[in-house]
């Protein structure tokens, strides 16, 4: 059986980006999370140990955006590694990171990338 485990608009203030005043000023940023696993075995114990910990996914994404990159696709490709080497039971994620209001020329609600693996 494959399920998948969400967890979306994870909300954090990061310092990604390539310009100077990126590392001081900061932004807000979205990240979302889809791990393809099989919990048929926690929807038979009903024990937490037997799927994907919601609380664990935010950890990670939560760790990895706190380290500097200039680019958005190296930090949702770091949050991807975490996942395959940390969490059991891991068939495929997919990683959406969102930059909101990213300071380019003219009005732009977000920017975003995804990475599937």
């Amino acid at each position: 059986m494959i399920n998948i485990v969400e967890v979306t608009e994870i909300e954090v203030y990061a310092y990604h980006g390539c310009m100077e005043e990126e590392s001081r000023l900061g932004g807000k940023y979205l990240v979302d999370v889809a791990i393809e696993t099989d919990f048929s075995k926690s929807a038979a114990t009903d024990h937490l140990i037997d799927t994907i910990d919601y609380v664990v996914i935010r950890r990670i994404v939560m760790e990895e955006m706190t380290i500097r990159s200039k680019l958005i696709e190296h930090v949702g490709y770091r949050i991807l590694k975490r996942f395959q080497n940390e969490l059991g039971n891991v068939i495929k994620s997919r990683i959406k990171v969102r930059k909101l209001s990213p300071p380019i020329e003219g009005t732009v609600k977000e920017v975003a990338i995804i990475i599937e693996g």
